[in-house]
């Protein structure tokens, strides 16, 4: 390069020079962008590729999915089978009075049924609701394991409104130990069980 003369050393610098913003631009150029799409296309395979393992794993679990949901349908229809229907009111009465026999609870009170009609509690719930109140006397501990029992066993009643007061001017000193209930039992019945 000391042997060039001063002309030519300028044109091989600028060259130089030329060639390499040329390259500079390539490279921040077609090159980078043809760098970001290819990131762009990588992070969307890795999504496709967890989409479709998440798809196989599916399909893999149709079967246990089909089991899950035929053991479920099983059970509603069990669930569903105990549920009210016929005369209301007297379906009602006798699942109370069954139920009732091996408690000491007396229960000689009933309104009539209010129902069926839709559900409050849940919006668009598939079945529909009846109400009714009852009243009664027991003592404490006895009125307390009826209603625990009474709800497992029976999942479709729920107990609302539940009012104890002791019992007044009972006939001897025992029943001064006594309280007197008054509740409303809502019972789902299914819309074209009535």
């Amino acid at each position: 390069m000391k042997n060039l003369p001063k002309d030519k050393k300028n044109r091989l610098i600028a060259v130089v020079a030329i060639t390499v913003v040329a390259l500079g631009g390539i490279w921040y150029g077609p090159i980078r962008l043809q760098q970001k799409k290819l990131e762009i296309i990588a992070v969307k395979r890795a999504a496709a590729e967890r989409k479709r393992d998440f798809m196989q794993k599916t399909i893999q679990s149709a079967g246990r999915i089909e089991t899950s949901l035929a053991d479920a349908s099983k059970k509603l229809n069990e669930f569903e089978s105990g549920m009210a229907s016929g005369d209301l009111y007297s379906w009602v009465i006798n699942t109370i009075r069954d139920f009732k026999s091996p408690y000491k609870v007396e229960i000689p009170q009933f309104t009539q049924i209010d129902g069926p009609k839709d559900m409050t509690m849940l919006p668009n719930f598939p079945y529909q609701q009846a109400t009714l109140t009852v009243a009664g006397t027991a003592y404490f501990h006895d009125f307390g394991r009826f209603v625990a029992d009474f709800e497992n066993q029976f999942p479709y009643f729920r107990v609302l409104n539940l009012n104890l007061e002791p019992l007044s001017g009972g006939p001897t000193a025992v029943d001064h130990e006594k309280l007197s209930f008054k509740m409303d039992l809502s019972v789902l019945v299914k819309p074209n069980a009535s």
